[in-house]
């Protein structure tokens, strides 16, 4: 069926053809599960622009959080650093200071 213009003829054909009640509801079936997926077609097609911009903030948001991580783990080993630093110069000291005394 690659037009709608085809769909009377084709109706006026079966009925003409005295099918079942069972044929009926057969096509009557398949013609609302065709119209069903097209309008289903037509939503995602019309709905996909948010969908996409909504995908595209979500990633650029995971993103930045990463990016946080990084830059708030990059300054803790920073601190400690610094810190370890600092332990080494006081120790250092300490360490000259005690081998002064002991000798």
């Amino acid at each position: 069926m690659e037009t709608v213009q085809e769909l009377i003829p084709l109706a006026k054909e079966l009925l003409a053809q005295k099918p079942s009640r069972k044929l009926v509801r057969l096509y009557v079936l398949g013609g609302v599960l065709a119209l069903f997926g097209a309008v289903l077609g037509l939503m995602e097609t019309l709905c996909s622009p948010f969908t996409a911009a909504g995908r595209l903030r979500e990633r650029e948001a995971a993103v930045a959080e990463l990016q946080a991580a990084q830059e708030r783990k990059a300054i803790r080993e920073r601190a400690l650093l610094e810190k370890s630093k600092q332990l080494e110069a006081v120790q250092g000291c300490r360490a000259q200071t005690n081998r002064l005394h002991a000798s």
